[in-house]
């Protein structure tokens, strides 16, 4: 593996720009390699997320904040420190009790979010 294959491994924060794919919803794609990605998601207080799935496995870890979190046909609530995970193809939302800071790894990564 030469120097630009590692270089593209890494993900400095100078370069991360948010995106801001729905109201109330700040995202920031992170290190990205061929199987995995991650990704920072700042949620406004308020926020709820559509009940949805995807064929990716979806690890959380809650930063900062409070979570409502239903998966399949179960509700938990999660904050700081916390993490959990949601197997691909199984039905999950997410809704902020309050303002909440998230990091999602993903496997394998999310093309939809590139």
């Amino acid at each position: 593996m030469d120097h630009d294959d590692v270089l593209n491994l890494f993900c400095f924060a100078k370069d991360v720009q948010p995106l801001y794919p729905e109201p109330g919803l700040r995202r920031f794609i992170l290190a990205t390699g061929s199987q995995m990605m991650l990704v920072r998601h700042l949620m406004d207080e308020g926020y709820q997320g559509a009940a949805h799935s995807h064929p990716h496995d979806q690890m959380v870890y809650v930063l900062a904040g409070r979570l409502r979190v239903v998966v399949a046909e179960s509700t938990f609530e999660v904050g700081p420190q916390d993490s959990f995970i949601v197997p691909g193809g199984v039905q999950h939302q997410a809704t902020a009790l309050e303002a909440a800071d998230v990091l999602d790894a993903f496997t394998p990564q999310r093309r939809d979010y590139l």
